[in-house]
C-alpha cells in the first residue's frame, strides 16, 4: 500500500513543522525504519517474529527506546494488511488505513473491522488510478456504509496529489489535541 514511502513524504512536508516519529511494525528485518531513517525521521522497528499484527505490549517496550519529549505525532505503522491490526488497540488516538488503489475497491466490505475502527482512509497510489479498475467512488460509499464518520483523502506519494490534505489533516489533528491539553492544565 506504501505505507513507508507514505512517512517518508509525510516527513518531508512536516519538517521543520512538527516533530515526529514512527513505529515500524514488520514481521521480520529493519529494512523500513532504516529507509525511514535514511530520510531522517527518527524511526523504530517493531520486528513482530512472524506475527500478523504490532500488539500493545511491543508499542510500550518500543517507548523505552525512542525520544518522546517534544514529539507532536508518534506513527504507528502496523504490519500491511487489513485484518489482523484491526483488532488490537495500541493506545492511538487515531487510526488511518492506507488502501492502495491496486488493492481493488472492494475492500471496505470485505474487512469491514478495519474500515469501522478507522477515522480516515487514505486512498493510495492514486497516480495508478488510470490504470487500475478501482472507483474512489464506489469504495468511499463502501467505506462509509461501514462507518459514516470515516474521512476519505485520496493522495499519492510520488506526484503529490492529496498530499497537502493528507498534511492538514495531521496538523488539525494535533492542534486538536493540544487545545485539549492546554485546557486540562
Amino acid at each position: 500500500s506504501g505505507k513507508t514511502t507514505l512517512m517518508q513524504e509525510t516527513g518531508k512536508r512536516l519538517a521543520g513543522k512538527l516533530n515526529i516519529a514512527v513505529l515500524v511494525g514488520d514481521p521480520e528485518t529493519e529494512r523500513d525504519a532504516i529507509r525511514m531513517r535514511d530520510a531522517g525521521i527518527n524511526a523504530l522497528q517493531i520486528v513482530t517474529g512472524g506475527m500478523c499484527h504490532i500488539e500493545a505490549q511491543m508499542v510500550l517496550q518500543a517507548l523505552d527506546h525512542i525520544q518522546l519529549d517534544g514529539l507532536d505525532i508518534l506513527f504507528i505503522e502496523n504490519v500491511g494488511n487489513l485484518v489482523c491490526p484491526a483488532a488490537f488497540d495500541l493506545g492511538e488516538d487515531y487510526r488511518v488505513t492506507l488502501l492502495a488503489s491496486t488493492e481493488g475497491d472492494d475492500k471496505p466490505k470485505k474487512y469491514p473491522r478495519m474500515f469501522l475502527t478507522s477515522e480516515l482512509m487514505l486512498v493510495s497510489k492514486s497516480d495508478l488510478l488510470p490504470y487500475v479498475p478501482f472507483s474512489v467512488e464506489a469504495v468511499t460509499a463502501d467505506a462509509r456504509d461501514v462507518n459514516p464518520d470515516i474521512e476519505v483523502i485520496t493522495i499519492s506519494s510520488l506526484n503529490n496529489d492529496g498530499m497537502e490534505a493528507w498534511c492538514n489533516w495531521l496538523t488539525g489533528k494535533v492542534e486538536e489535541k493540544k487545545s485539549v491539553l492546554n485546557i486540562v492544565e
